[in-house]
């Protein structure tokens, strides 16, 4: 089953935190439109980069399939 971006951030944020995405304190939500970052994803164009904060990372989010969590980009190929 193909990860959702929303799962890959998670688990990216809790992979940079050293704990299981299950055990991690935040809620996306809180900081950003989960809607909204689904909404690009599935935008016909992928010329977009998205920027947002949580208490303790930056996270971006790109139209080429690529998610940065401070500066260092995950591996989405789970």
């Amino acid at each position: 089953m193909e990860q959702t971006i929303l799962d890959q951030i998670s688990e990216g944020i809790a992979d940079v935190e050293g704990v299981d995405p299950a055990d991690l304190d935040i809620s996306l939500q809180r900081y950003i439109s989960t809607d909204a970052i689904q909404d690009l994803v599935h935008h016909e164009s992928n010329a977009w980069r998205l920027q947002f904060e949580t208490p303790n990372h930056v996270v971006e989010v790109t139209g080429a399939d690529k998610i940065l969590i401070d500066g260092t980009q995950i591996d989405t190929d789970n």
